[in-house]
This record gives structure tokens, C-alpha cells and sequence, in this order.
């Protein structure tokens, strides 16, 4: 059961990638920059850059016959973090926020719907954020939030597109997890968050597709 993991060579990219393999399972990972050498072996590693729409779109010719069982779009870009609303947010941060957490998401999933069609039951994995939810409307960090409402919307819209060709959409808060994003005093280890949404997505099915679930297993509300 081949897992293809974006952004895995670091955070919570490179603690799911850990996991299957690990657990023998055939994992794939895309990279921006250096893949840790400890990373090296236990996954195919090819280069992919979120914001280039070509880099992805070669995604899926260098896969060949191969059939990609589980998609996990887990790269994602936090950069707005104190920005002021009277002078911050510039156009430039949108563009890029959204190209990774918007863009980048369903370029990825159009790139690999040949190779997720070979599989039998094939499953995407789309990590969002709490943040996305209008219940969690708090404030601060407008890009990253609306980046990552549009995520859930697209996961549910990508469910109900693909149903039809046996491919689930599940959609996943990953936890204040310990990364660089979330930073040391978040709650979880990526190593916690990564067997919690693994176990997520192998429950994942046609029955449950377009959810939007903690890492956990609980309901979100959109």
C-alpha cells in the first residue's frame, strides 16, 4: 500500500513518513530542500516545490505505472503570525500562503489522480488546521486561516467529485503539534499526531468521506 507524503522531510511531513516506514509500508515523500540523512533510506524522495505549478505537474510522470494507494498533502506554510492589520498582510503573503495551502494542495491531487486511479480504494489525506473552522474565528493570522478554510472547503468539494471513482477525501486537524510551526509548548510530539492521523486515514472510506476529524478521531465542525 504505497503512501505518497508532500513535504516530508521535515515537522509532521517527516514524522508520518517515519511511521510507515517503519511499519514496511512503500513510502514516498517530496522535498524541498536536503532530505535528513537519517530520512534518506526509508522513503523515494522526490524534489517538489508547492508554489511551481510545473514541479508538481511532474509529479506524476515520474511515478510511472506506479499506484499511489494514499495521498497525504501535508506541506503547509504559516507565515503571517503577527502581522498588523492596519499596515501587514501584503498582497505577496497571500499569494504565497495560499499558493501552498490552497494551490499547491489540489495541483497535487490533479498530478496524481492517474497514479491514485490504479489503486483500488485509493484515499487523500488533506491536513488543515483547526484554524480553518469558522468555529475557531479568534482572530490574528487572516491568511493562514482563510488558506486553511479553503482547504476544508476544497477536501469536501474533492469528496464529492471523486466518490464516483472510488477515492475518499478525508480531512484532518493535525493537533498543536510540536513543530516549527506549532512551536516546543505545543501539546502533542509529531510522532503522537502522525500514528493519530494514520490510524484517521485507515478508517477513512467511501462511508466517511469529505470528514473533517482531529487527529484524535473527533468530529470538527466546518
Amino acid at each position: 500500500m504505497t503512501t505518497l507524503i508532500t513535504g516530508g522531510a521535515r515537522g509532521l511531513g517527516r514524522a508520518l513518513v517515519e511511521n510507515l516506514s517503519a511499519a514496511g509500508e512503500p513510502v514516498i515523500a517530496t522535498h524541498r530542500g536536503a532530505v535528513p540523512e537519517a530520512l534518506a533510506s526509508g522513503a523515494r524522495w522526490l524534489k517538489a516545490d508547492m508554489t511551481d505549478a510545473a514541479s508538481l505537474a511532474a509529479l506524476g510522470p515520474s511515478l510511472g505505472e506506479t499506484a499511489v494507494d494514499t495521498l497525504i498533502c501535508n506541506a503547509g506554510l504559516l507565515k503571517d503570525r503577527h502581522q498588523d492589520i492596519d499596515s501587514g498582510y501584503p498582497p505577496e503573503l497571500w499569494a504565497e500562503m495560499f499558493a501552498v495551502n490552497v494551490t499547491g494542495v489540489f495541483l497535487t491531487v490533479q498530478a496524481l489522480l492517474p497514479a491514485l486511479r490504479r489503486a483500488k480504494g485509493a484515499k487523500i489525506a488533506i491536513i488543515s488546521s483547526q484554524m480553518g473552522s469558522s468555529t475557531r474565528a479568534s482572530g490574528g493570522s487572516l491568511i493562514y486561516r482563510a488558506s486553511k478554510a479553503a482547504a476544508v472547503n476544497l477536501g469536501r468539494n474533492l469528496a464529492v467529485e471523486l466518490k464516483g471513482q472510488g477515492i475518499s477525501v478525508g480531512i484532518y486537524h493535525p493537533g498543536w503539534v510540536q513543530t516549527d510551526m506549532g512551536g516546543p509548548s505545543a501539546a502533542i510530539t509529531p510522532a503522537q499526531s502522525a500514528a493519530g492521523l494514520i490510524e484517521r486515514i485507515h478508517t477513512l472510506g467511501p462511508a466517511t468521506t469529505g470528514c473533517f476529524e482531529t487527529w484524535d478521531g473527533t468530529p470538527f465542525p466546518f
